[in-house]
């Protein structure tokens, strides 16, 4: 069962742009483009952890099990 992140969704419900997600966490760019991106394969669980709490966001909310 795929898991897909929904942060590209979520960082442009709220406006904010990668840059500034990646201001605010202290994660690089780079980072931040990858997870936002389609193509992602694997994450830390400390980066995903560090964006929850800088969009005061549960994980459930940044995750998406599918069939």
């Amino acid at each position: 069962m795929p898991i897909r992140l929904r942060l590209n969704e979520i960082i442009k419900e709220r406006e904010i742009s990668q840059r500034e997600l990646a201001r605010l966490t202290g994660l690089r760019p780079n980072t931040i483009s990858h997870l936002c991106s389609d193509k992602v394969n694997s994450a830390y669980f400390e980066s995903l952890e560090t964006i929850c709490r800088a969009l005061d966001i549960d994980i459930k909310d940044l995750l998406v099990l599918e069939d």
